[in-house]
This record gives structure tokens, sequence and C-alpha cells, in this order.
């Protein structure tokens, strides 16, 4: 800076005004003192301060088209990162150039609309009960998400079904209490539009589950007789259902953060969210493709009326009575109220030891001790 200064310093005493004999004798050409000379002009002293080079043009900017396109887009859909939003784009304007999603990341990020993320402790998933979900069908994940108050004081228990294997939300509908009698109706709606998938997975509670033998509870029982197995996971861990589990914070973010004010109002966000997670939302487990693009429904109607279980000839059956009690060589046995009026099976695998069961389920082991029968539950 201090020979600028000399510089500026010599062509103004200069009396000639000789301004290309100043510029060879520091040692610059007339266009170096030209530029110098005029940032003193211009600034002062301060003008003449070493500058970083600043490029003329960024040939590999993104056209401000295109960002408006990204900023529009995020703030319809806030809980979108970079993921999704990037197949969205080139899907609504394929002739415009769609940057890598770590661009899009950086755009939003110059905008302010990126939030960071909380530091979270992250343990391997335990994939292996999942593993038969080979296509739309194979399984139904069914759970409630965990109830929350309206603004009105009422209670919202949300009722959730989702494919396993497509991601497809089949159902996400508010009920007033989560039992069979207010659940049953939204299965068979769903059954009669989707078809009926093979098994249906839950966690241990009720209304999917019981501590009856087999841990049936009536919901269960009218599965079987549509030909639905349950299938139930180990209980402390909703691991094995974690891709249900890992929706329901989606569905908490955009439905119910805040509540809305009464039931009607709640299940209308829920439709709408239901719209857009299965045709608008890209999902990164489907190649950045929304789940209905992945789903369809069951080739299995949901029949006029529910069946009992058939039996191999193998297999002895045995009717319960309406209070849950079953004659067995001469001894009443309490089954249960659940398989009330149902036929369970009876295998023999020993000279004094039967298998019971109720359909494609296990109930437990009848054994004979000296004349005397006894039930003991399957663990």
């Amino acid at each position: 800076m201090d020979e600028k200064i000399r510089f500026i310093a010599a062509v103004q005493e200069d009396p000639r005004g000789n301004f290309t004999q100043q510029c060879a004798r520091f040692g610059i050409s007339r266009a170096k003192g030209y530029k110098w000379l005029q940032r003193y002009r211009e600034h002062g002293p301060e003008g003449l301060r070493d500058r970083k080079p600043v490029p003329g043009s960024c040939p590999h900017k993104t056209p401000d088209a295109v960002e408006d396109r990204i900023l529009l887009l995020r703030k319809k859909y806030p809980h979108y990162g970079p993921k999704k939003l990037r197949p969205m784009l080139m899907e609504m304007a394929p002739e415009l150039p769609i940057p890598a999603a770590s661009t899009i990341g950086d755009i939003l990020d110059r905008y302010g609309l990126i939030r960071p993320r909380r530091v979270r402790l992250r343990v391997p998933p335990n994939s292996s009960p999942l593993a038969h979900a080979q296509q739309a069908n194979d399984v139904w994940c069914v759970d409630f998400k965990g109830d929350f108050a309206l603004d009105d004081g009422t209670r919202c228990y949300p009722l959730t079904i989702t494919d396993a294997a497509s991601r497809y939300l089949i159902k996400c509908e508010s009920v007033l209490r989560p039992d069979e009698t207010h659940c049953r109706p939204h299965f068979e709606r769903a059954f009669q539009e989707f078809g009926l998938p093979n098994r249906i997975r839950s966690d241990n509670g009720p209304p999917f589950a019981s501590k009856a033998l087999g841990g049936l509870s009536r919901l269960s029982v009218w599965w079987l007789q549509l030909g639905i197995e349950p299938e139930r996971i180990e209980p402390g861990k909703p691991q094995q259902n974690g891709r249900h589990e890992r929706f329901h914070l989606t569905l908490k973010q955009h439905t119910a953060s805040p509540p809305r004010s009464n039931a009607t109002d709640q299940q209308r966000a829920f439709d709408r969210f239901r719209h857009e997670y299965n045709d608008v939302r890209p999902h990164e487990a489907l190649s950045q493709t929304p789940p209905a693009r992945h789903y369809e429904p069951s080739l299995r109607p949901m029949p006029d009326q529910p069946q009992a279980p058939h039996y191999d000839p193998d297999v002895t059956v045995r009717w319960v009575t309406a209070k849950g009690m079953m004659s067995f060589k001469g001894t009443l046995l309490y089954v249960g109220e659940v398989l009330g009026r149902q036929p369970v099976g009876l295998r023999q695998i020993d000279t004094d030891e039967w298998e019971l069961l109720y359909g494609p389920v296990l109930l437990g082991h009848l054994l004979v001790r000296k004349g005397v029968s006894r039930l003991e539950p399957f663990r």
C-alpha cells in the first residue's frame, strides 16, 4: 500500500503530468496505474488496500429461476429435505437444470431454511423380522400413534396402518377409544378397499393382542377367521416395527405440531397428509419415489363372512363354549372367552402331550400326567 500512495503522490506532484513516465518509474502498467488512481479518487487511501479477487461471473451458478423454484417448494413442504425436493423438482420442471441435492442444501442454508439437527444416539436397526415383506400386502403394520389433546380438550387416538414393503399409508384415522369396537370398522373399510394382507404386525397391546392364550384378542381372532395371520413384535422391542415407528414421527411433524382445534379438523389434516405421503412425498427407501408407485391392492378380497379355521386330518377338533371352556379326556379346561364358540385343534406330539392350536397359532400344550390333564400356555 505504501508504494501505491507514493505513486499517487508522484503523479499529483509531476509538473509535466507525464503519466506514462511515472508508471514506468514504479514498474507498473498504465492500466494498473489508472486503476490505482481511480480507486484513490473514489475512496481515498482506503481504496488502495489490497482486495480479494472477485470473479466477474460464475458459469456454474444455479440460475435464479431454479433457486426460486427450490425456495417455493421448500416453503410448501417445510419438512422435506434436499433429497426429497430434488426428484420433485426434476419431475415438475424437467426443462430446468436442477442441481445436486448438496447444492440444494447449500441454497436452503443460505436463505436460512435449514434447521440444525439435534444430536441423537442412534442404534443399528434390527430388520430381520421384516425380511419376508418382499412385496405389497405381505405384511401390514398397525399401531396407535401416541394420543394427544386437541384444542377443545378431547383426546385423539390416531390408528395407523401401513404396508411394510411399499410404505403405503393404508389408513390414518382418529378414533374415540383404542379398542376393538372403535377400530374394527376401520379395518373392515381397509379390507374392502385394499383386499386382505397375508399378515398384520402389531405390538402386544390391546386391541391387537391380549394376555389370553396365544396372545389372541377378539380383533386378532377375527383376522384369523379372514385368513390373516397376526404377527407380534417382542415386548419392549419397538425397533422390530421400526419402519412404522419412524413413520409416526413424520406424521406428528405434519399433522400434530400443533394439534388441530377439534376431531373434524384433525381428521382433515390426517386425510391431507395421507394423500401427500402416498402420492407426492418421495421416500428415500424407494429411490426417492412416492409409495403409491409401488403399491397395488391385494388380490385376496374380503369374504362376505368370516370362516372358522380348517385343520389337517391328523388334528382333533374341539369346540370351546361361550364361557371359554373345553373338555379334554373328561376334564374341563379354560381356554379363554376370546375363543368362545370357536373350534380349536389338538395335535398329538407324544404319548401324553398335545399341541393346542387355533388355526396356525400355537396356543399351548396339553399334558396328561397320572390321568390329570393340564394346559400349559405357549411362551
